[in-house]
């Protein structure tokens, strides 16, 4: 079995953009203080640390109710495990280059290796380039692409691609109307060599939260 780590460390630092089309992702601040313990004869210092990190830090997790029109009433904290832990998922892939604009349903639908099962969709649309490789969303979802997703039956999709600033496409609104959670700034998919996969994607049982860093994952069969 091959494991594909999707996530996207949280810096934790200023840090100089990797390219000109860098989002500026959410720096965490992290301290850390040392406190003395005294157990009986036990002595050590033991690290404690107090975070500070936005929703959308590192790749992260959007529910449907991260939009407030679209609140299915589902949260980090209640959202059913079974629908994040090994979930069957349909792997499309592409190879977008920078700037090159919008992918149709009917580019999806031709690419697509198989029939998609209900569970999740995982989009490869840039390749081996990174979401933040390209000049920013200069690739998109068209509203049809958008739509054809959110028809699939699937309740959890992990792209590199999304919506556009300068020709908008309603790209979350459409798919959290339909109950289609997002998991954004996502690294590595074109590690996965299969059409099919098992995806994990685990954020923080906080409730009320509806969009929150996360840890995904991609389990691929040798």
């Amino acid at each position: 079995m091959k494991i594909i780590d999707l996530t996207l460390p949280i810096p934790t630092h200023q840090r100089q953009p990797e390219s000109l089309s860098d989002p500026g992702r959410d720096v965490a601040t992290v301290r850390e203080l040392t406190w003395e313990i005294s157990r009986g004869p036990y002595r050590f210092n033991a690290r404690v640390y107090f975070l500070n990190v936005s929703g959308m830090s590192g790749t992260y997790l959007d529910f449907p109710g991260h939009i407030r029109e679209t609140d299915d009433g589902n949260h980090a904290a209640n959202y059913p495990l079974a629908k994040l832990y090994r979930v069957d998922a349909t792997v499309i892939r592409l190879d977008r280059a920078s700037g090159s604009g919008g992918i149709t349903a009917r580019e999806l639908s031709a690419a697509c290796p198989a029939t998609i099962k209900a569970g999740a969709l995982i989009l490869n649309a840039l390749g081996c380039r990174r979401f933040d490789e390209i000049e920013r969303e200069s690739v998109f979802l068209c509203a049809d692409a958008v739509d054809w997703i959110a028809q699939s039956g699937v309740h959890l999709l992990v792209s590199d691609v999304y919506e556009s600033t300068r020709d908008p496409q309603n790209v979350f609104y459409r798919l959290f109307a339909k109950g289609v959670a997002t998991v954004c700034w996502p690294v590595n998919l074109h590690q996965i060599d299969r059409p099919r996969a098992r995806l994990t994607v685990l954020p923080l049982m906080i409730p009320g939260v509806t969009q929150l860093p996360c840890r995904a994952v991609a389990e691929c069969d040798a």
